[in-house]
């Protein structure tokens, strides 16, 4: 698996080169921002590793820049600590957010699970209720109407929800496990950010946000995606 690791600090790029390498990653790196998007585009690698406060382009200027071709998992490994600087790289188009200083256990266990993420095209669904089709394998929601098909645009972060509800249709997904898998273990319990973004949902994919009849509330528990039987597919 190819990973790119942008980082203006050189003794972390050497460190993490040397240690994802014996671990038997192939290691790309970049010492800055615009290095990252060309080595991007030269090796489309498997998993990006971005610092936020790289020189040339920061960190949010290149999440987004690969947003606009490549759907690869983004880990953001950076000093900034704060809620909105989290919330901001997520929001961007980043799939997880490590602070450092860190530990190397923690690092695996994160790129363990952004693999765990790459989906398989062969079996990726498209996923219909009503007149409105989620296609994981493109990341798009379309609905048709009388005047044709309209592209419904979420967030990344609203995507990263919506997807893993749909990829656990019909099961309940708890509160803290969509807070870790979005957000990291730290924000366990800011349960207002995913009340905030089931809520944005709800107004773009539901015939009635104020009666849901797919993202469900389980009380005290967590969400529920629930499709209609007779118009639910999978292909």
């Amino acid at each position: 698996m190819k990973i790119l690791i942008a980082d203006d600090d050189p003794q972390i790029l050497r460190a993490l080169r040397i240690t994802l390498s014996a671990r038997g990653y192939e290691i790309i790196t970049a010492a800055n921002g615009v290095e990252a998007v060309n080595a991007a585009i030269e090796h489309h690698p498997d998993i990006f590793m971005l610092d936020l406060g790289m020189p040339e382009l920061d960190g949010i200027q290149v999440i987004e820049a690969l947003r606009g071709w490549t759907q690869a998992p983004i880990l953001v490994v950076s000093g900034r600590t704060g809620a909105a600087d989290k919330v901001e790289a997520l929001d961007a188009g980043a799939d997880d957010y490590v602070t450092k200083p860190f530990s190397i256990d923690e690092l695996l266990a994160r790129i363990r699970a952004l693999t765990r993420r790459v989906p398989n095209q062969e079996a990726t669904p498209v996923v219909t209720i009503a007149n409105i089709a989620i296609d994981l394998s493109a990341k798009s929601i379309t609905k048709n109407t009388q005047a044709g098909s309209e592209l419904i645009r979420l967030t990344p972060t609203e995507w990263h929800v919506l997807e893993i509800l749909v990829r656990n249709a019909g099961k309940l997904v708890t509160r803290q496990s969509l807070l870790t898998d979005i957000w990291g273990s730290e924000h366990i319990t800011d349960t207002g950010y995913l009340r905030l973004y089931i809520a944005q949902l709800r107004k773009k994919i539901e015939p009635d946000p104020s009666q849901p009849r797919y993202l469900l509330t389980e009380s005290g528990m967590g969400y529920r995606f629930q499709p209609d039987t007779e118009t639910a597919t999978t292909n």
